[in-house]
């Protein structure tokens, strides 16, 4: 069993701070269980633009109020607290919150925490084996990486 709190998260290395968001990694592929949650915060005012080409990523609004923009099919949507997107095409879109956006998301496949968004706002595909993390959650260590995370 895994239990994690926010607090125990805070200025770690699974706690990846850019000028736009700060995403806390909850659970990470070390972790083992076929999917990475985080809960990210995106300023207001900010515009964010993502392309997850090798993940599918679901996303939960907490609070706060913004647009999705679908750039492969040029539609905008409204998000509020309550309101979820799902890109299972791996559709190119742009966050744009209005006020302070709380997300919580989850990936398929897992994050390991190793990637950084390249030029096209897109994460590689990393495995555990690419990174050196320990796979196994039950030796205690729980997969943990011990530096920075990158975005």
């Amino acid at each position: 069993m895994i239990v994690r709190t926010l607090t125990e998260i805070t200025d770690t290395e699974r706690d990846v701070k850019t000028p736009n968001w700060r995403s806390k990694r909850i659970v990470l592929a070390g972790d083992g269980v076929g999917f990475s949650v985080h809960e990210t915060v995106l300023e207001a005012g900010s515009v964010n633009d993502f392309w997850y080409a090798n993940h599918i990523e679901a996303v939960f609004i907490v609070e706060g109020e913004g647009e999705l923009y679908d750039k492969d099919n040029d539609v905008t949507y409204q998000l509020g607290p309550g309101s979820i997107y799902v890109l299972d095409g791996n559709e190119h879109h742009q966050l744009r919150p209005r006020t302070r956006l709380r997300t919580v998301c989850v990936f398929n496949p897992p994050v390991t925490g190793r990637e950084v968004h390249d030029e096209n706002g897109v994460y590689p595909l990393i495995t555990l084996s690419q990174t050196g993390l320990d796979p196994d959650p039950t030796d205690g260590s729980g997969g943990a990486d011990t530096e920075k995370e990158a975005s």
